[in-house]
């Protein structure tokens, strides 16, 4: 960028005898009004003046004052348009009664040129002193390419990747194996359960196959009454417990009776005052056996198992057959049951598809990194343009041909009156824009005969745009080149902030180049614009670049 400065002329002033006296005045007053003030002095100086490029400046600050004063140095990128490399600690020793503090910054900058460290402040005890401002000189390495052979660039090398590590893999595949197996036991377990519930006999029907097991069984003829009785009371308990009474099974026989009994008192069932009896008899020498160990005659036995046979067909025998009614509502219980079931299993079965995707990420994350599964699995739009389907074609005339990730939209271009006499025709292309992923703008010109093209003030003109749409803190590199058939070009490339907007509260470090040809009359210009730390955008561009070829006529 051009820039322009303005030299400042300091007119001399003539001090006269009175203004002499008067101020000797003043400080012979003022030394006596403020001597009980403390006092401060604040002094900066540098290493050097002159830098080469990317080589550290030392900075320092020396502040004396009194050992009560609060002194705080200036932090941070105060020392624009130079970095801040390193900001090394406060350096004190004691004088007396006051102390001399130094502090140093380590300060560079990466392109050549002239700066101006501007004035620093320091507070001491909140009242602002400022250093004062220091120019630079940052120069350019000097390379010799008499003295320093050049070399060609080596041809690019296959590197093998490393090899697998199947034992970190090992450590994340064998706890995601157990925790499935975990998963599906638990899942199988209880779909058997499930399935021996639905195929559950009727109560009638399994308390009278159980007594039939319970025949089968030896436990009367190995003695084992303990074992038969609590059979027995539980198969009847159990029927009670899906026809009767819920709390059958959980009851005591105490209590089992009694609620039999309140069922007859209040006329849900037509229980036989015989018959509560009888179970009652039974369930008290049941608990005689089981608590008492008191043993019982094989005969009082078969009779007890009989006795509660007779009372699982009477209490049958009473139970009123279930209503149209509730035969309804017991179709749509268990039709809502079935629906809560498929429910069930369809959020058992996201969940745990979910928690195969956080494991396979987690896996991934840890084997490849996360950049890897971020571009590869949750994308990335400049790796999918990079690894899309490009486009080869010709722009303009005379053409310029190179191949994108897309396709370059022609953009109408309204010129200026005073343009059109010096431009023979003009056609402009683009991808994208500014504020996207990337951007690529072609630009295509012919001029009259006898108008100078010159690549700095086009590349300025280019800049000023850029400018103009809100590109901040532009660093400028140049570069001067010719084809083998001629050509003359120009390669400007560098960096800037970009916001997209004035209210933006963020920008974008975007980086660019731009290539300048010129032959003849004619001027072909090619600009890529794209996120800074890109790595695919910067292979995009790459690819352009070298794919770029100029029509060349011959006279």
């Amino acid at each position: 960028m051009i820039k322009f400065r303005k030299n400042n002329i300091e007119k001399p002033f003539q001090i006269t005898k009175s203004l002499v006296k008067g101020v000797q005045r003043f400080i012979f007053l003022g030394f006596f009004l403020f001597t009980s003030f403390a006092f401060s002095q604040v002094t900066s100086q540098i290493d050097s003046t002159q830098i080469l490029i990317g080589e550290e400046l030392r900075y320092t600050i020396q502040v004396q004052a009194d050992t009560t004063d609060m002194v705080v140095f200036p932090e941070g990128q105060t020392f624009l348009p130079l970095e801040v490399i390193e900001s090394y600690k406060v350096d004190t020793t004691y004088e007396q009664a006051k102390y001399r503090l130094i502090k140093k910054y380590g300060l560079t900058q990466f392109d050549s040129g002239s700066y101006t460290i501007p004035s620093q402040k320091v507070f001491i005890n909140e009242q602002p002193f400022a250093t004062d401002s220091v120019k630079v000189e940052v120069r350019d390495v000097p390379v010799d390419t008499t003295k320093q052979k050049m070399f060609d660039i080596k041809k690019a090398l296959d590197v093998k990747s490393p090899p697998f590590d199947f034992l970190k893999l090992l450590y994340w595949v064998v706890p995601i194996l157990v925790i499935l197996g975990i998963l599906g036991y638990v899942l199988f377990r209880r779909k058997k359960r499930k399935e021996a519930e639905e195929k559950q006999l009727p109560a009638y029907e399994e308390a009278i196959v159980a007594l039939k097991e319970l025949d089968d069984s030896d436990l009367l003829k190995e003695n084992k009454s303990k074992e038969y009785y609590s059979a027995l009371t539980e198969i009847v308990k159990r029927y009670l417990d899906r026809e009767v009474d819920a709390a059958a099974l959980e009851s005591t026989s105490d209590e089992l009776i009694a609620r039999l009994q309140l069922h007859k008192d209040a006329g849900h069932f037509d229980f036989d005052a015989e018959t509560i009896k009888h179970l009652d008899q039974i369930l008290k020498r049941a608990d005689l056996v089981k608590f008492a160990k008191m043993r019982q005659e094989v005969g009082q036995t078969e009779a007890d198992r009989n006795t509660i046979e007779e009372i699982i067909n009477e209490t049958h025998e009473v139970i009123p057959e279930p209503t149209e009614e509730e035969l309804l509502q017991n179709e749509e219980y268990l039709r809502q049951q079935r629906r809560k079931r498929r429910k069930k299993r369809v959020i058992i079965g996201m969940v745990a598809g979910v928690f195969a995707i956080l494991i396979s990420g987690g896996v991934l994350t840890a084997t490849y990194g996360w950049a890897y599964v971020k571009d590869n699995v949750i994308g990335h739009p400049t790796k999918e343009l990079l690894d899309g389907r490009w486009v080869r074609s010709e722009y303009g005339i005379p053409a310029i041909i190179l191949e994108t990730p897309k396709v370059l939209v022609r953009r109408q271009v309204n010129l200026p009156e005073e343009a059109k006499q010096t431009i023979v025709s003009n056609e402009m292309f683009q991808y994208g824009s500014l504020s996207g992923q990337f951007y690529i703008l072609l630009n295509v010109s012919t001029y009259v005969e006898g108008v100078e093209l010159d690549f700095e003030v086009v590349s300025e003109r280019l800049l000023q745009s850029l400018e103009a749409e809100g590109a901040l803190n532009m660093i400028v590199k140049r570069e001067s080149f010719s084809t083998d058939e001629g050509i003359e070009g120009e390669k400007v490339y560098g960096e800037f902030d970009y916001s997209g907007s004035s209210n933006a509260k963020k920008s974008d470090k975007l980086e660019y180049e731009i290539l300048l040809f010129k032959k003849g009359q004619s001027l072909q210009i090619l600009a890529t614009y794209y996120k800074k730390d890109d790595a695919y955008a910067f292979q995009i561009k790459e690819r352009i670049i070298n794919s770029v070829e100029l029509e060349v006529t011959e006279k």
